[in-house]
């Protein structure tokens, strides 16, 4: 009598043609995402066509790269988990900030992004002994609003982008109301593709269930192409094929100053990476333990030295796709790799990008709904394995750091009139309500010595169930 050992889903080998499609979803997902950062910093620096266009370029190549190491796994690095990265929206607040000082250039920049890696990598290991403070009272919590955070993404995606869009304007970036935004057509299509995803879902098995959402955006896209919303504009001035050569811009140079800033924003980035991939373990029932939560951290540090090389920003993981991971069902790691090396030939071949960047938001609108909406769905699912009728204490813990984590939400301006060298931290929604579920946790509860701080991988369990 033999016996076999079940390969970890995680660890599952697809074939190459699945492993295409599914890297490619992945890919449409955080595509929005992944180009904005470079768009808004390139347009704050007044840079030319041709250099957001290498930004965008070397972003994409950057992400791919870093994207394999979180995915695959090298040394002390990477959380071998489906992880995507992409630039974090933490720093682009600091880093406008020092493009509008007339004194520090875009190789400041650099500098910076350089140093806050090297911090990042050092303080990994004394961030990820943070895991102890994570009960499954504070994990479903942290879930959840990050779930609810990114609803908002969502539904902008569905209206037709954001209400208020950046634009050149004879070479300035400038913003102006959009007028798209919320148009009959925008949200129809948004809808179609919803409902395709749903209907996918529930009449058809097999591969073709697991990529749902990629289906859906393929109808939603030809829908819009048909009737006129696809533009093409820039795809015939894009280059067949650019190197991303590092230190594009010139050796980096250093600010005091903006290297702080940059490493309070990788502090805060890795509290928020934190949650996901603690979010991402509960999807795929898989433990994040102290050394894992380590790999996956340090790769953010590693990641964002990789960007200050190669002439773009901080990494992080983006959390869009652990939603995409809980839709498909689809844990390999493998799959995130696929879509790392798809990035890459974006960023090497820019008119490959151009294509994908021609998508409309609207069409991922309908896609965004159930990815953000199944990230909420998982940290309500571990919160209902919290005791509440024993230790009542438990209902202010979610009540108030919710209520924390909902304010930049839902009241924007809610932090404008504190202190500027704050707005990084209050005007994170899932870093307030972080931070306000482990001190109201260890207040009411204790330092989590005595809590069973790994329990929350049993609910986890039942929420990888579809």
């Amino acid at each position: 009598m033999t016996t076999t050992t079940a390969t970890d889903p995680v660890d599952e080998k697809l074939p190459m043609g699945k492993l295409a499609a599914l890297g490619m979803q992945h890919v449409l997902v955080m595509y929005a995402g992944a180009i904005a950062v470079p768009l808004i910093v390139g347009g704050a620096l007044n840079l030319a066509r041709s250099d957001l266009a290498f930004l965008i370029s070397a972003d994409l190549f950057c992400c791919g790269l870093v994207t394999l190491i979180q995915s695959l796994g090298f040394w002390k690095f990477g959380i071998k988990m489906p992880v995507m990265m992409g630039v974090t929206f933490a720093a682009v607040g600091p880093m406008v900030a020092m493009a509008g000082n007339t004194d520090l250039t875009i190789v400041h920049i650099y500098g910076a992004v350089i140093v806050s890696g090297i911090f990042g990598v050092v303080i990994a290991p004394y961030m990820s002994r943070m895991m102890r403070f994570f009960p499954p009272v504070v994990t479903g919590t942290v879930i959840t609003v990050i779930g609810v955070s990114l609803m908002g993404v969502g539904i902008n995606w569905a209206a037709g982008g954001q209400p208020v869009i950046g634009t050149l304007v004879n070479g300035v970036f400038t913003k102006i109301p959009n007028p798209e935004y919320g148009a009959p057509i925008s949200l129809g299509i948004s809808a179609i593709v919803l409902v395709s995803i749903l209907l996918i879902t529930k009449y058809v098995k097999g591969f073709i269930a697991n990529i749902s959402v990629l289906m859906g955006m393929i109808i939603g896209f030809a829908i819009a192409l048909a009737m006129g919303k696809v533009d093409f504009f820039g795809l015939e001035q894009a280059d067949w094929f650019a190197m991303i050569r590092p230190f594009h811009y010139g050796w980096p140079k250093f600010d005091l100053g903006s290297c702080l800033s940059l490493c309070l924003v990788m502090i805060v980035t890795m509290i928020e990476s934190t949650g996901m991939f603690i979010a991402l373990g509960a999807i795929v029932d898989k433990e994040v333990d102290d050394k894992t939560l380590a790999r996956g951290l340090r790769t953010d540090g590693l990641g964002t030295i990789i960007g200050g090389i190669f002439n773009t920003f901080p990494y992080t993981s983006f959390s869009q796709n652990i939603g995409l991971v809980g839709v498909t069902g689809v844990r390999s790691r493998f799959v995130c790799a696929a879509a790392g090396l798809i990035l890459i030939l974006f960023g090497l071949f820019p008119k490959m990008a151009t294509v994908a960047a021609c998508i409309p938001q609207f069409v991922l609108g309908g896609a965004g709904l159930v990815m953000f909406g199944m990230v909420a769905a998982t940290g309500i699912k571990i919160l209902s394995g919290v005791d509440f009728n024993g230790n009542r204490n438990n209902l202010f813990i979610v009540a108030v750091s919710i209520g924390a984590g909902m304010i930049p939400i839902v009241a924007p301006t809610f932090f404008d009139r504190m202190p500027h060298f704050l707005s990084t931290i209050l005007h994170s929604g899932i870093l307030l309500a972080s931070t306000m579920a482990v001190l109201l946790n260890l207040f009411f509860n204790g330092s989590g010595k005595n809590q069973d701080s790994r329990a929350y991988a049993l609910a986890a369990a039942q929420s990888s169930d579809h």
